[in-house]
């Protein structure tokens, strides 16, 4: 297959067909780092092509999922985590999340409808998308479904989920409550703001909350993941903070 590239490339023709004349010769196709049953090219084939990687922009799917009537949930899901559009191929066989297989959860859930149960929300959630996405969409769903919302968290109308039962609910708002952290707040301190002092001071009012009910969560706000963490300042200020906020609290 690839020697016909040769003469396609470079005469425009395959065969004995010849392209019209303005013919732009363009291939597509995956990386071998991506898994996919993908033969690699020549150098001699690499080297006579300009090679464009193409990544996943959340903003361009989201504008496409609008248009194309993509389910709510999904839509709503991805806007308020939009690293968890796509992630690399994993090497084992097992599913893992990406705009394809969102888009097979979307027309899943619209073929059942408004009644579909938790049990159901995840089984489908579990068969398109990798196994941390599928548990924290189901988490997403729930909470929806419940009085718990992150604004009204933030904006102090509401506390912690702190039930037992409740702590796939706990999670998933503790994972978007770092994920707004990160999106809001400005990387360097010359660059903040009066509503970023206030928002970083609710934010390290609401660790010492999350901590009271599960270390373990509070931690993993705090912690790195994926390469990304919280402004270095903002992490300062938790370190000197945290102690004072809680002596303060129980005098």
């Amino acid at each position: 297959m690839q020697k016909a590239f040769y003469s396609l490339i470079h005469e425009r023709r395959i065969g004995e067909y010849t392209l019209p004349e303005g013919s732009v010769v363009i291939g597509a196709g995956n990386r071998t780092q991506d898994n996919a049953i993908v033969k690699p090219m020549s150098s001699a084939l690499i080297n006579r092509m300009i090679h464009v990687h193409l990544g996943v922009s959340h903003r361009d799917w989201l504008e496409w999922a609008g248009e194309h009537n993509m389910h709510p949930l999904v839509v709503q899901y991805i806007q308020n985590r939009p690293d968890h559009l796509w992630m690399q191929p994993p090497r084992h066989e097992e599913t893992f999340s990406s705009p394809r297989s969102w888009h097979m959860l979307s027309d899943a859930l619209y073929e059942y409808g408004d009644k579909i149960t938790d049990e159901l929300l995840q089984v489908l959630a579990f068969g398109c998308l990798s196994s941390e996405h599928a548990g924290q969409f189901k988490a997403f769903v729930k909470q929806l479904r419940s009085k718990y919302k992150l604004k009204s968290i933030l904006d102090g109308d509401a506390g912690w989920p702190a039930e037992p039962q409740d702590r796939d609910i706990l999670y998933f708002l503790a994972q978007s409550f770092r994920a707004q952290m990160i999106k809001e707040l400005p990387s360097d301190r010359s660059g903040v703001t009066g509503a970023h002092k206030e928002l970083a001071h609710r934010a390290k009012a609401l660790l010492k909350d999350l901590a009271s009910i599960s270390l373990e969560m509070a931690q993993m706000v705090v912690s790195e993941e994926g390469g990304e963490t919280l402004p270095t300042w903002l992490m300062v200020e938790i370190v000197r903070d945290l102690p004072r906020l809680v002596v303060k609290k129980e005098s």
